[in-house]
């Protein structure tokens, strides 16, 4: 195992912080903020509500401790009546003992730095609530899943067996295989297995040299990826101070097998087919896969050829989407038989507070990984400096200060701006922007901080007006509730599927962005500088191999609670539940493009995965093994090419069909005709409780007019299947563009509605 000196990390960086310390100016004592409980039986008459009574006792320490013409005063943050009876207010310490003085007076105590779940999405999907998912399928307990991967690294935390039921599942046939470093006492009831696979790595160069010929994650990224899926729970994780708290996979009681098929010295189709194939001869019920191949047909796929066998056997695979976007067509993975994951964001930033001499604040965006000293620290802004893009300049003139840099809307000058910045040695640096794009970099080397165009004009009005203008910035600070979330993330690639365009994908979202989980402690996970490398036991890590164990943790959590569904029907129910909406109830954003515009179901699928809606979809779209076999019949594949798929010729070509039952809609168009663009006959399933009935509402493409026959639907029992048809025209001629709507089966009396994605897209984009 390749390992690394602790002292090279620990004394350069005491060094260098120190650094900072010794040349910030500390000011005085900070007034802090304090909740305070009052007694609500002593509520004074005169007032007509509680917090005209806490506006008052602020009122009257005023004047008490610091007089009417002082500058400084306290601030009512928040009055409180139902979680408690009270306020919070800034206050100093003279301040304070002004308020216990005051009339119904009970306690105070200093506010508290929340303690954030530090994977935090199962809380973004609301899976904590007090009911659904997570408990009906008993958070997962005794589902497998099986990543694919670069291997684990068995002595994290997350992989410890903890509360872990002692009886492994029976049908599970896989082993701890021995290798370098690794041996079979590293597995356990959380880690039931680990096997790696090489001979394809090594048959494609034979005189490599095989770094760590085991199952041992070298890279970080199968560690990261199987404990978001389902990691044991871990006190105390976080990334250098970022989202301190506990963090936890998606199903946190499932069992995981690692099958090593990523290598530093290459990763080939063999070893992944190598690694597929054992998963399921081992009976994994689940299979988590965050890669993909790029350029092949379906039929030349190890993934989709690997995976159809799965899915005969009922075992969901669940896909990365890739990270090519925001172009269109860029997706991997695209096989109509997997789930095919793109990543969003979520509703969780991390700060940086920049504090003004004036005492204005403003929240940034960063993640310098030290609680530096940036203290009241002379502010710089003029035309010479304010482009930060000469390291000479910075280096004569700015190295006692924080620099305000100028905006930038283009990425990668901002990322030239914070390299000078650090090669300058500045004790602070302010960088403006409204790119999304910075919300996805982890990059902060140098104590920085990004604030929005509209916040910088407050700060150059200040800078402008002040003979000494003087600022602080605060590291290490976490901010959840974050609006709008989630959006589709720029890198998320998307559809239409080369390998099968035919089938709208990616299917759903799930949170990619900035994801927390275990990683191997040896390797970089931040830095300051460029000789100061920091490891850590957790890693923030964006992509679509994020997203895509989100989904598999959820399909596993499903699995458990219905364990006779196929992999057809949990892929519908994911589709039909997801939300197209964000966390201010408007249409999913793309950061692809302009943070405003909205994201086509090319970017997001049907939205974002909403786990506990997805328990009891009402309606589900099924489908066999033989349909599959049907569209590939369709796209005339030769019986060699659909053997290589399907390894059997028990399967006939008597049907084909493109119209495979799947729960979304996706059309290709030229303008040079006006008839019907396509017909598809579609079959759904009633998985609800009872008998019940629904009605169709279409929300029309642009253009284009959606007709659904019949418009109700009436289900007399429990797992009935019943028919319906969709037909879509042209409605006038347009100027070629993707538009895209929905149909949702709305049952009587509102107990389930059944979504499914629209999308009509000119030709050209194929």
């Amino acid at each position: 195992m390749k390992s690394k000196p602790n002292f090279v990390f620990q004394i350069p960086l005491t060094f260098f912080i120190t650094h900072w310390f010794l040349l910030a100016f500390h000011g005085s004592a900070e007034s802090s903020t304090y909740i305070v409980h009052m007694d609500k039986s002593l509520f004074p008459n005169v007032f007509t509500t509680h917090r005209y009574w806490f506006e008052s006792t602020i009122d009257s320490i005023k004047s008490a401790t610091l007089g009417d013409s002082s500058e400084q005063s306290p601030k009512l943050v928040y009055s409180y009546n139902h979680a408690m009876f009270g306020f919070s207010a800034v206050l100093s310490s003279e301040e304070l003992e002004a308020v216990k003085n005051s009339h119904g007076f009970v306690a105070a105590y200093p506010d508290r730095s929340a303690t954030i779940d530090t994977t935090h999405t199962f809380e973004f999907l609301s899976l904590d609530s007090s009911s659904g998912l997570w408990h009906a399928s008993n958070f997962g307990e005794d589902v497998i899943v099986g990543v694919i991967d670069s291997g684990v690294w068995p002595e994290s935390e997350s992989f410890k067996d903890d509360g872990m039921t002692k009886k492994i599942p029976e049908r599970w046939k896989g082993t701890c295989e021995e290798g370098q470093e690794f041996n079979t006492s590293m597995c356990n009831f959380k880690l039931i297995g680990a096997r790696y696979f090489n001979k394809g790595v090594i048959a494609a160069n034979s005189n490599v040299s095989v770094s760590m010929n085991s199952a041992r994650d070298t890279e970080g990224h199968g560690t990261h990826t199987s404990s978001t899926v389902a990691g044991n729970y871990v006190s105390g994780a976080s990334f250098f101070g970022y989202a301190k708290g506990v963090a936890r996979g998606i199903a946190p009681r499932a069992r995981l097998a690692m099958y090593k098929v990523v290598w530093e010295e290459g990763r080939v189709a063999s070893d992944v087919l190598a690694g597929m194939d054992q998963a399921i001869a081992d009976g994994v019920d689940v299979i988590s896969i965050s890669m993909g191949f790029d350029g092949v047909p379906l039929y030349e796929d190890p993934i989709a050829i690997a995976s159809f066998a799965a899915m005969e056997k009922g075992v969901l695979v669940s896909s990365s989407a890739g990270n090519e976007g925001p172009d269109l067509g860029t997706l991997h993975n695209g096989i109509p038989w997997i789930l095919t994951v793109a990543a969003g964001t979520i509703d969780r930033t991390f700060g940086g507070t920049l504090v003004l001499g004036n005492g204005q604040t403003i929240i940034g965006w960063t993640l310098f990984p030290a609680n530096a000293l940036v203290e009241n620290l002379p502010l710089i802004y003029n035309k010479n400096l304010s482009a930060c893009n000469s390291v000479k300049l910075l280096s004569t003139v700015a190295t006692e200060g924080i620099i305000l840099c100028d905006s930038l809307s283009d990425h990668e000058l901002m990322l030239k701006q914070r390299r000078f910045v650090n090669e300058a040695s500045l004790l602070g640096a302010v960088f403006i922007s409204d790119s999304p794009l910075l919300n996805e970099s982890r990059n902060f080397i140098s104590p920085s901080v990004v604030i929005s165009v509209q916040d910088a004009e407050h700060v150059i009005k200040y800078a402008k007006s002040h003979k000494k203008p003087t600022a602080s910035i605060k590291f290490q600070q976490t901010f959840v509730g974050t609006k709008p979330a989630p959006a589709a993330a720029s890198y998320t690639s998307r559809g239409p599927s080369p390998s099968y365009h035919g089938v709208l994908k990616p299917d759903i979202m799930a949170p990619g962005s900035h994801v927390l989980a275990a990683f191997n402690p040896h390797l970089r996970a931040a830095s300051i500088g460029t000789n100061v490398i920091l490891p850590n036991d957790y890693s923030f890590l964006s992509g679509t191999s994020m997203a895509c164990p989100h989904a598999s943790g959820v399909s596993a959590l499903l699995k458990a609670a219905h364990p006779q569904w196929s992999a057809a029907a949990i892929r519908s129910a994911l589709v039909t539940t997801a939300s197209p909406l964000d966390n201010t109830q408007n249409p999913i954003r793309d950061y692809g493009y302009h943070p405003s515009q909205y994201a086509s179901p090319l970017a997001i699928g049907a939205g974002q995965i909403n786990p506990n809606k997805a328990l009891d979809p009402g309606l589900i779209y099924d489908a066999t093994p033989q349909d599959y076999v049907n569209l590939l019949c369709a796209l005339k594949y030769t019986q060699k090419q659909i053997l290589t798929i399907t390894r059997s010729t028990s399967y006939n070509c008597s049907k084909p069909s493109f119209d495979l039952n799947y729960p979304s809609f996706i059309v290709f168009y030229n303008n040079k005709t006006r008839s019907v663009v396509h017909k598809f006959r579609r079959t759904v399933t009633n998985v609800g409780d009872d008998a019940a009935s629904y009605r169709a509402k279409v929300t029309q493409p642009s253009a284009f007019v959606v007709t659904v026959s019949p418009e109700s639907l009436a289900f007399r029992y429990k797992n009935e299947k019943l028919n319906y048809d969709v037909i879509i025209k042209y409605r006038k001629y347009e100027k070629e563009n993707i538009s895209f709507g929905d149909l949702v089966w709305i049952e009587d009396g509102g107990a389930h509605s059944v979504r499914s994605p629209i999308v009509v897209a000119p030709s050209g984009i194929v």
